[in-house]
């Protein structure tokens, strides 16, 4: 006892103390800053179709990230909280800024932090998902980002949960056992989407092997972009979203 504790201290805390205000690295691609007067790319430099070019606008729900776009016109800035509630909050145009986006990104309703802000247990469903994602969101309870700190931790069992993390664009494989995850969560449950191919479909929408028929038969509460998603990225959308701050 007194050895682990001498290693506790020797050691010291390996979280980031302040999650919701962590640097990121310049390197990183988060929120497009547009200019619809500069100079714009070809529209087929968008793998996904999340480009726009008149007027000039950026799907985040589209959008993997890659800077095939980045020019005069789009710049991509370090800002990592891009979670919104309405799938529409989603689509950046060009006098949006990140201060703007991230005051009415995310308005969720008051039960939401009466029931889930102290305790919130999560079923990951990988939907044919490349394992990109899957990735972050297990590295979102390891030492450096401790989710598990805020109350929020990925359950075994839908019958555990609290809701559902979708990532993958939903492959006709996946499309029953996630119908079913669900109808197994109990109720209040809350469904996230988690990714470009679970919002969109990303770079498969257009398969003929995805099957998303579920997105239009349940409520969608919550949207977290990215290619893959940072965990700083989800963290700080569901903290804001259980908040309601």
């Amino acid at each position: 006892m007194i050895e682990t504790i001498k290693l506790k201290y020797m050691q010291g805390n390996k979280f980031i103390p302040d999650i919701e205000n962590a640097p990121m690295r310049e390197q990183f691609r988060g929120f497009p800053i547009l200019n619809n007067n500069a100079k714009k790319p070809e529209i087929s430099c968008c793998p996904t179709g999340a480009l726009s070019l008149e007027p000039l606008s950026i799907d985040l729900g589209k959008c993997t990230l890659c800077g095939n776009c980045k020019c005069e016109a789009i710049q991509f800035s370090n800002r990592y909280k891009l979670g919104a509630t309405s799938r529409e909050k989603l689509i950046i145009t060009e006098n949006m800024t990140a201060d703007e986006f991230e005051k009415i990104a995310i308005q969720s309703r008051t039960e939401i932090k009466k029931i889930f802000s102290k305790s919130l247990k999560l079923r990951q469903v990988s939907a044919g998902g490349c394992n990109g994602c899957e990735m972050e969101l297990n590295a979102c309870s390891n030492c450096n980002f401790d989710m598990g700190r805020f109350g929020i931790e990925f359950v075994a069992s839908p019958r555990h949960a609290d809701g559902l993390v979708i990532t993958g664009p939903i492959t006709k494989n996946m499309a029953y056992a996630l119908e079913d995850c669900y109808h197994s969560t109990p109720n209040p449950k809350i469904v996230i989407l988690t990714g470009a191919c679970a919002i969109s479909g990303g770079i498969f929408q257009n398969s003929t092997q995805i099957n998303r028929e579920f997105l239009e038969k349940y409520p969608i509460d919550l949207y977290i972009p990215g290619c893959p998603t940072h965990p700083l990225t989800f963290i700080n959308a569901i903290l804001k979203f259980i908040s309601n701050k």
